[in-house]
């Protein structure tokens, strides 16, 4: 059995062993051992994603945007939480789905990424049910793992049941095992797992130096009996002057502090490189379509909408994660930009340090935001007496 990489999932081709995936995933589990209750109803509300996921794919096919990734993505929770259980109950994910396997007439040894092949070493059933019948029996079965009892005789047959309907399941909506498999690994490494630093992509160490986003800046932030907020880099000034643009004071115009985040922690900001004028001109491609007004736009968009999501939970304050769903969204904003490659808990690590340098600057009405892209840290300094003017 080969072994796998997890900081090379994205390159990988070929089939992933069932017991490479358990052992990949080991880390992402941040239940209690003795649980097993979430777990269990984690894998009834996965089905039942599964479902309606898959219902919009039968149904509408193309007209629903995303169908096949986002059925992939359920079929792969789901996976997530019932080898979660396996591993409560002391069993073996492969060692399951291969007693599953040999109630049909189906032999799965791995995922394979062959479009004409959804499960490695597949030989073809005889009937396969259609959808309808399919997802309904998978329900079916869910419901009586929500009863499995380690003590029991018959829970490790309700294990096989399961992951043979779920196998079935795959097969009558025509996606590809293997995808389902490195989708949610690739997912929930990225989420849950803290990446090395040595695997950290940084975005512009090719370029000279005076392309590049600064690897240490200190920005000014002062604001004037106006109300208007300036931004001042190395003694000179840089952007326009900021109001929060809206009814009710919120704090926005000291937005700025989520683009040196973003440019300290992702190495990633075409709104600061803007600012700055650090453009990479040297490449017109890059140029272009990297540090180019529609990136800057997606920046920009993306920071408007976070910013409004965080007014309902204070800012983050007292928080010590972003929900996975944000998360994804903001993966779906950034799609087609270098930024991609950085793991959600990247940028929940940039949210979570740009908020609190933005309550801090949001508290003093101003300050020092300091960016150091080595250490991926974004920090905040009041000004002195001597600078409070």
């Amino acid at each position: 059995m080969k072994i796998i990489n997890p900081n090379k999932l994205e390159e990988m081709n070929g089939s992933i062993p069932l017991q490479e995936y358990e052992r990949l995933i080991v880390d992402t589990d941040k239940f209690p051992e003795e649980e097993i209750i979430p777990i269990l109803l984690g894998i009834y509300g996965e089905v039942g994603s599964i479902m309606t996921a898959s219902k919009k794919y039968s149904r509408e096919n193309k007209a629903y945007a995303h169908f096949r990734d986002s059925v992939q993505e359920e079929f792969g929770d789901a996976l997530w939480y019932f080898s979660a259980l396996c591993r409560r109950l002391g069993a073996k994910l492969g060692d399951i789905f291969e007693s599953a396997i040999d109630k049909s007439n189906v032999k799965v040894i791995a995922a394979n990424d062959h479009d004409d092949a959804p499960i490695s070493h597949i030989i073809s059933v005889s009937k396969i049910d259609s959808l309808d019948a399919a997802l309904i029996e998978l329900g079916q079965s869910t419901a009586k793992l929500l009863k499995v009892d380690k003590n029991s005789i018959d829970f490790r047959e309700n294990l096989v049941e399961f992951a043979l309907l779920y196998l079935q399941a795959i097969q009558s909506i025509d996606i590809v095992f293997a995808n389902v498999v490195k989708g949610n690994l690739i997912k929930v490494r990225g989420r849950f797992c803290p990446p090395e630093a040595q695997t950290l992509c940084d975005l512009d160490a090719s370029f000279p130096e005076e392309e590049q986003l600064p690897r240490h800046f200190e920005i000014h932030i002062t604001q004037r009996k106006s109300g208007q907020c300036y931004l001042r880099w190395n003694g000179v000034f840089i952007g326009s002057a900021l109001t929060d643009n809206i009814l009710d004071p919120d704090g926005y115009r000291f937005h700025d502090v989520f683009h040196f985040a973003h440019a300290a922690i992702l190495h990633w900001s075409p709104t600061f490189r803007a600012l700055i004028k650090q453009k990479r001109k040297s490449n017109a491609v890059f140029d272009e379509t990297q540090d180019g007004g529609r990136a800057i736009v997606v920046e920009e968009g993306l920071t408007a909408w976070l910013f409004a999501y965080s007014k309902g939970l204070d800012y983050f304050e007292g928080h010590k994660g972003i929900s996975f769903d944000a998360l994804k969204i903001i993966q779906k904003f950034v799609h087609g930009y270098e930024v991609e490659q950085c793991s959600l808990q990247l940028w929940e690590d940039a949210i979570l340090q740009g908020y609190s340098v933005f309550r801090q600057v949001r508290q003093h009405n101003g300050g020092i935001v300091i960016g150091d892209r080595a250490k991926r840290k974004i920090s905040f300094r009041p000004f002195g007496k001597e600078n409070e003017s």
